[in-house]
């Protein structure tokens, strides 16, 4: 029994000498290697906080909008109430008639200036404007013409194509808790949206309805 109390009294001893070597070094080190300390931290806070607004916060999946049958992609979101969205989209067009199917590219803006609560889950947007820039990837498609056609033959690119579209959007906000899922919030949103060569073609006293220049779109994003 006295063998185990002199090895605890010895244990106890050697903790108070670990204990206070650490006050002895904190207390030499000084305020200084405190700040060095203090200032690391602050730049991996930095540095987190930057990757943070470079990685995307959405997935978005959306069909039609001249984009093709379906496009998907990452997101952005920002602002002060979330109310601007960047999107960065890949579409698929089929083959239909043509020698083989298409790949798209789209670079998106989206501005929603309002938000309306409906109950402490769902909220709803009812205007979300937006301007994207797309192309389609292949040989047949020029962006500047071609010297086989005369000079001023075309007036436009055939692979660019600037679209404007207007539609809503509703937000279902995703419960917190121990099972909760990746997302944060599930978007559901829908556009009608025309591009530029569609309008240049109605404006020019084309034999085109509205309906024949506008297409809807419908499309959801899934916020990390």
């Amino acid at each position: 029994m006295q063998w185990k109390l002199s090895i605890f009294s010895l244990l106890l001893f050697l903790s108070g000498i670990k204990a206070c070597a650490q006050q002895g070094s904190d207390a030499v080190a000084g305020p200084d290697t405190l700040w060095q300390r203090k200032s690391s931290l602050e730049r991996v806070e930095r540095m987190r906080s930057r990757w943070n607004r470079i990685f995307p916060s959405q997935l978005v999946v959306q069909n039609a909008g001249n984009m093709g049958v379906v496009s998907a992609g990452v997101g952005w979101s920002y602002g002060c109430r979330r109310q601007w969205e960047t999107a960065l989209l890949a579409g698929f067009i089929p083959r239909h008639q043509s020698d083989c199917a298409k790949m798209t590219m789209t670079l998106k803006q989206n501005y929603m200036p309002w938000r309306i609560a409906l109950g402490d889950r769902w909220h709803f947007e009812p205007l979300r404007f937006g301007l994207y820039v797309n192309t389609v990837f292949g040989e047949q498609f020029w962006g500047e013409q071609p010297h086989r056609y005369p000079a001023n033959y075309y007036g436009f690119s055939t692979r660019y194509r600037l679209n404007v579209c207007l539609g809503s959007q509703l937000h279902f906000l995703i419960p917190s808790g121990r099972n909760r899922s990746a997302f944060e919030r599930v978007g559901l949103f829908y556009e009608v949206s025309t591009c530029d060569l569609y309008f240049r073609s109605k404006v020019l006293g084309g034999n085109l309805s509205w309906s024949d220049i506008l297409g809807l779109s419908l499309g959801i994003a899934l916020q990390l």
